[in-house]
């Protein structure tokens, strides 16, 4: 079966390794950099895939770890994989699993970005939270959040799992460790990581014959290694010179948890250690500055869910920083939430009106924040991509963080 994926280069960054690209998948091209919405459960929380493409997100991640429990990855595979079933003819990427099973398994929320100083703790687990998920050399068994079934996931499950998901893009199985663990064991669980890649590349490559007349789907290997630069390195070394019965991967991701203040910095080591013929996606990142500083150091694509998240709470953005609209100061605020803002809900609704919504406790109030604040994320990365196509990064960056970071809307 030939690939039909790849990865063209762009322009570059002349002070850095950021670059523009296209990723070609099956089911269309995504210009770099992109940042890709999160559909945990195969849905964008509140809104139509219809919307998500109004927004102009190129593509969708979805989520193995949940969608194996509910409804079933068989099953998504009967509807003719994740697209045909959540009605989204565009890209899709799922991620493994590893990272739900760490969060859930160990009471932490969805957030990378940490500060462990002074911390050190084999055995982490969130305060007032019991441990669901048990890491061995061979996988992870887990109890599940919704009911308490116990279940394994091991490499060849989790390809498995998202080969019957059928994303254009997908992950290897990794162990996500958080900063709180200790040198010792980011050294064990990467090697762990390590032996798990391999088996996913030759579990991927057997899935791939024996799925006859289903388009490709890329895989990338993930590069752990923490805050350590000499791990982090010799992660991301070892991933690209692996091969498994002629086969790579076709891309790679960055995960872990990461120290905010040197998210750039981790995210320059691995980049310079992969090839440049390849996307490198970092996960769970969407923070404004986060998205310039992970850009310059290499990074091609971005997914998180706190876009989505902070709109069901009220918490808009705008280039002038976040603001909540449930607050006494949009009451009688008829104004968009943003002034300039092309997407739908500035375009059609006032900030009194999200406020009633909110206050309401009515539906609506999230679908009409969440179309804001995606467009919002999505727009700023591309706006970074024609920075750099234009040769104006640097300037773009001072500008928009200035704004964004003073404080006034």
């Amino acid at each position: 079966m030939t690939a039909d994926f790849s990865f063209t280069p762009g322009a570059d960054l002349p002070d850095g390794q950021g670059r523009t690209g296209v990723i070609h998948t099956p089911h269309g091209d995504i210009r770099t950099p992109a940042f890709i919405a999160v559909g945990t459960k195969a849905t964008v929380k509140a809104v139509l895939p219809e919307s998500v493409a109004g927004v102009g997100a190129q593509a969708v991640l979805a989520n193995a770890y949940h969608l194996f429990l509910q409804p079933g990855s068989d099953l998504v595979d009967e509807a003719g994989g994740l697209g045909a079933f959540m009605n989204w003819p565009g890209p899709t990427f799922t991620d493994s699993g590893g990272f739900q099973v760490m969060s859930l398994g160990v009471g932490f929320k969805k957030v990378l970005a940490m500060d462990a100083t002074g911390l050190a703790d084999d055995d982490v687990i969130a305060a007032g939270k019991n441990r669901l998920a048990h890491v061995d050399d061979d996988g992870v068994t887990f109890t599940s959040h919704l009911n308490g079934d116990r279940h394994r996931f091991t490499p060849e499950v989790s390809m498995r799992i998202q080969h019957e998901l059928g994303a254009d893009i997908m992950f290897a199985f990794d162990e996500c460790t958080t900063l709180l663990n200790t040198r010792g064991y980011q050294e064990r669980s990467l090697a762990r990581t390590q032996a798990w890649a391999v088996r996913c590349l030759a579990e991927h490559g057997r899935l791939t014959l024996a799925r006859v007349g289903k388009p490709y789907q890329a895989l990338f290997g993930v590069v752990q290694g923490a805050q350590y630069e000499d791990l982090r390195r010799t992660a991301a070394r070892d991933l690209a010179g692996l091969e498994v019965d002629g086969r790579r991967f076709d891309g790679y991701g960055i995960g872990g948890a990461l120290e905010k203040e040197n998210l750039g910095t981790i995210v320059g080591w691995v980049c310079s250690e992969l090839p440049d013929d390849a996307p490198r996606h970092l996960l769970g990142i969407s923070e404004p500055d986060d998205f310039f500083a992970a850009i310059e150091a290499g990074a091609d694509t971005f997914d998180c869910v706190m876009p989505s998240r902070v709109a069901r709470n009220a918490a808009i953005y705008t280039a002038d920083g976040r603001f909540n609209v449930n607050t006494a100061a949009s009451r009688r605020a008829f104004r968009p939430l943003e002034d300039g803002c092309d997407c739908y809900t500035c375009a059609h609704y006032t900030r009194a009106y999200l406020h009633h919504l909110f206050k309401a406790k009515e539906m609506l109030a999230a679908t009409l924040a969440t179309i804001h604040n995606e467009r919002f994320t999505v727009r700023l990365v591309d706006d970074i991509r024609q920075s750099i196509e234009q040769g104006r990064f640097a300037a773009f960056r001072e500008e928009f963080l200035g704004r964004f970071y003073s404080g006034h809307r």
